[in-house]
């Protein structure tokens, strides 16, 4: 993006799984507080909590899936009918606070090597994590607004809000599927744009509350575990590094 440009369409795409209240208050949260130009598309994966018919109702663009397919297909599905200039993978467990779209896109018109953009939360690994209690979403904007236009270049951020552009769709590709059901899928992704000479960065100026894990959380714990070591192994497989060292 040129300083001279403001950022176009974004594409906010929504995976979700039997999460229909978690999902509401989600899509609330983004239309209360989100001022730029966005499309939403959420990818549903076979929910039987009356998530589809809560979507008719609100005209919002969907694809239906008959089961599970996990978080990277179901990502994959909605980049491929998205439109947006920029494209926002979010979880279905957040809430948004005021300015977090455009504080966000701002970093890719500060600087065009930044490739990936991700916020602080509550509930999050690594460097995006801030302390706070309850979900005082607002007083939390407040305080990282103190931060405007601030960034932090790291290794990864995590895929539960990871917003790109589509320049860097187009140089690298969707998520790795190899990753399903998900976990480390973000890591690829990162890594990814890493190797191709993107910046990777958290917004020091936006915050984004995250219920953390809830359609993992349907599962067994013990079940989760064995997911996370499985996936961890393919990333070194592939890459032949751990990807805990970018934590």
């Amino acid at each position: 993006m040129r300083r001279d440009e403001q950022p176009g369409l974004t594409s906010i795409i929504i995976p979700t799984y039997n999460g229909l209240p978690l999902l509401r208050e989600a899509i609330a949260s983004i239309r209360n507080c989100t001022t730029e130009s966005y499309e939403l598309i959420v990818v549903d994966n076979g929910s039987t909590d009356g998530t589809i018919a809560y979507l008719q109702e609100q005209n919002i663009t969907f694809i239906s899936h008959p089961g599970n397919t996990g978080f990277p297909v179901a990502c994959n599905w909605g980049l491929r009918l998205a439109r947006g200039d920029y494209l926002l993978l979010l979880n279905n467990d957040v809430l948004v606070s005021k300015d977090w779209l455009g504080n966000m896109l701002q970093h890719f018109r500060r600087d065009a090597s930044v490739g990936i953009v991700g916020p602080l939360s509550n509930y999050v690994s690594g460097r995006q994590q801030i302390e706070m209690t309850g979900n005082d979403v607002e007083t939390a904007a407040r305080l990282m607004n103190e931060h405007k236009g601030e960034y932090e270049i790291v290794k990864r951020v995590i895929g539960f809000c990871m917003l790109f552009s589509r320049g860097l769709l187009q140089r690298i590709g969707v998520l790795d599927e190899r990753f399903s059901p998900g976990h480390f899928e973000d890591d690829d992704y990162c890594y990814r744009a890493s190797l191709a000479g993107y910046r990777i960065v958290i917004a020091k100026d936006t915050f984004v509350f995250h219920h953390g894990s809830a359609s993992f959380k349907q599962g067994d714990e013990e079940g989760l575990n064995e997911l996370i070591a499985r996936n961890r192994q393919l990333f070194i497989d592939k890459w032949g590094i751990d990807p805990h060292r970018f934590i």
